[in-house]
């Protein structure tokens, strides 16, 4: 009988053993630094990554290392962060470009947008804006769109890209309005701008945040902006919903992590990521950018997800819109 118990006692400890490693491991993630995958060069995602990377750092007691791996409309980075190892050491930022409309418009996809990632939390959602020169005579949306029925297929409008949200958004706005525009990619919000400011393109169609300081400071108009309601920014810019009834394309950024992660890891990460969006000084900073924090579950934002990948599948198709 003792040597029964004393067998038992024995199994008991061995076990006990066993355990304690996987719990400490669970306990103490992470224990290194994390590895954040930007897929887009410098601008608003890169800014977001770092805010949120920065605040996060404090929390988890480990630096959040934001790598940056532009190309491909971001398919490069968000391919890198969907084959790496599970381990919650390597995540990435993901867009509605990555995450959402690339599935639709680029014959080769080397990852799967709903099956090759854990999606961690949606962390910001933003307006994109109508922006046009100063000498254009239309002064609202309504004028607008009356001015390009006139002139059908004369008017450019450009965009971050083909495929891009701001090159959707576009299209978006010629199918509810059944009006005919040219699209003229450039490769960013800078030359966006530039363009702009030149006479060289007349509207054109980007993130809020890097439209705004040139209206503010009047050397080009926003219209409207493509959120339902407006702006709390700039509150006296009107919705294009207010002239176009449902017209809405929000650039958002979210967390990924690879497929696999432990789900542990995922809602720590969950966690401190949706603390960090709320917490006062990124609230702020994001309010001056004109960005919404949101810092959902992720059970909501993959949900949130499948339905984006509808919503601009259904526009890319109807545009035509394809990149070999």
């Amino acid at each position: 009988m003792t040597k029964a118990l004393s067998r038992m006692a024995v199994a008991a400890a061995m076990l006990s053993l066993t355990a304690l490693p996987a719990l400490a491991q669970g306990r103490a993630y992470p224990t290194q630094p994390i590895r954040v995958i930007v897929p887009f060069s410098a601008g608003t995602s890169d800014t977001v990554a770092r805010l949120v990377g920065q605040q996060m750092s404090q929390t988890l007691g480990q630096p959040l290392v934001v790598e940056s791996r532009p190309g491909a409309g971001g398919n490069i980075g968000s391919e890198a962060c969907a084959r790496a190892a599970p381990d919650g050491y390597t995540i990435c930022l993901g867009t509605i470009s990555s995450h959402a409309i690339n599935p639709s418009i680029f014959v080769h996809m080397p990852y799967d947008n709903l099956k090759d990632f854990a999606p961690i939390t949606q962390l910001a959602a933003q307006p994109n804006a109508l922006a046009v020169t100063n000498d254009l005579p239309a002064r609202n949306v309504q004028e607008l769109i009356d001015l390009i029925k006139a002139k059908p297929g004369q008017f450019n409008y450009g965009s971050s890209g083909v495929g891009t949200s701001i090159h959707l958004a576009g299209a978006l706005f010629a199918q509810m309005t059944g009006t005919q525009m040219e699209h003229v990619p450039y490769r960013g919000s800078g030359q966006i701008m530039t363009a702009l400011l030149t006479g060289e393109l007349p509207l054109a169609f980007d993130n809020f945040s890097s439209a705004w300081p040139f209206a503010r400071e009047g050397k080009i108009r926003v219209l409207g902006v493509t959120s339902l309601t407006r702006s709390p920014t700039a509150p006296d810019i009107p919705a294009i919903a207010e002239t176009l009834p449902g017209f809405e394309s929000l650039s958002w950024h979210g967390l990924f992590a690879p497929a696999g992660t432990p789900p542990e890891i995922v809602a720590r990460l969950n966690k401190e990521a949706a603390a960090a969006v709320r917490s006062p000084t990124i609230t702020a900073r994001f309010q001056e950018l004109g960005i919404t924090p949101v810092g959902n579950t992720p059970e909501e934002f993959r949900t949130f997800i499948a339905s984006e990948t509808q919503r601009w599948g259904n526009v890319a198709r109807k545009a035509d819109i394809r990149v070999e």
